[in-house]
């Protein structure tokens, strides 16, 4: 069986402060958009066996796919094994949740797969912040380091994504924001009635000013996103991709082709909000 691993972006994201536990409590707007991976799976005797095609990826239990296996086949008392193969298409440590797109992916793929009643959401939560939300997609108000969801009605958006080729780690974003650039509750409202207007929304995201200090480019690459008039450009999540929005599919389109002349070499795609299919 196949399924897609779609991207997420974050439409908004505030760090509010850092816990007692370390981490930074968030509160964001997560969407789904159309751009995703390829997740193949087909059932084996026994063990897990994980190819890689299109980028080049641990195929053990450093990658997160895999260990979204292991932890599902164990929950549901070892009923056999499985041949994963995933295709990359997304841009790794992107701010685009690619690998916790693919182990959610992975993890409704075995649920299908292998059926044993087996609750995803626990799985998810502890595989990674962001697999909570990737396991169903959609839009969705996000809080706490992200597991602590809210669903919200869908919207229509059209988008494009540049990411210029430029790997940020989330733990190191985190590690170099500073206290006073933490932020304020996301207006998620006001996002969400500006996207349905097609205004520009009154978001933020306070990881851009810690990347941003480390890797200019990517300040860079907002700047000019902005002067080339695309709307409500930002940074999404951790970076290094940046996006803006369209109008409608033919002009995020147009803009696709533009930024991929002037920005030869960089992760060029138009895209739109979706839910997935379950």
């Amino acid at each position: 069986m196949e399924t897609l691993a779609h991207a997420k972006v974050n439409l908004g994201l505030s760090v509010l402060g850092r816990r007692p536990d370390g981490y930074h409590e968030l509160h964001t707007l997560f969407a789904t958009v159309s751009v995703a991976d390829r997740v193949a799976l087909e059932p084996r005797p026994d063990g897990i066996r994980l190819e890689v095609r299109g980028r080049s990826l641990p195929t053990g239990s450093a990658n997160l796919a895999y260990r979204a296996a292991q932890a599902y086949l164990e929950a549901a008392g070892h009923p056999g094994g499985v041949r994963i193969v995933l295709e990359k298409h997304l841009p790794i440590a992107a701010g685009l949740g690619g690998g916790s797109a693919d182990a959610a992916a992975v993890l409704r793929g075995l649920a299908a797969l292998y059926p044993a009643g087996v609750a995803l959401e626990p799985i998810a939560r502890a595989l990674g912040a962001d697999v909570p939300f990737l396991l169903r997609g959609g839009l969705a108000e996000g809080r706490g380091v992200g597991e602590r969801l809210v669903w919200l009605e869908p919207l229509e958006a059209h988008l494009v994504l540049v990411n210029p080729g430029v790997p940020v780690a989330a733990a190191e974003a985190y590690r170099h924001l500073r206290p006073e650039e933490w932020g304020e509750a996301l207006p998620v409202a006001a996002v969400r009635a500006a996207l349905l207007a097609g205004e520009a929304p009154p978001y933020f995201n306070s990881l851009e000013a810690p990347v941003f200090r480390r890797y200019p480019e990517v300040a860079r690459l907002k700047a000019a996103l902005v002067r080339r008039g695309l709307r409500g450009v930002l940074m999404s999540g951790s970076g290094s991709t940046v996006f803006g929005l369209a109008r409608d599919a033919e002009e995020a389109r147009w803009f696709a082709a533009r930024l991929e002349a002037d920005f030869p070499g960089f992760w060029v795609r138009a895209a739109r909000l979706v839910v997935p299919s379950p």
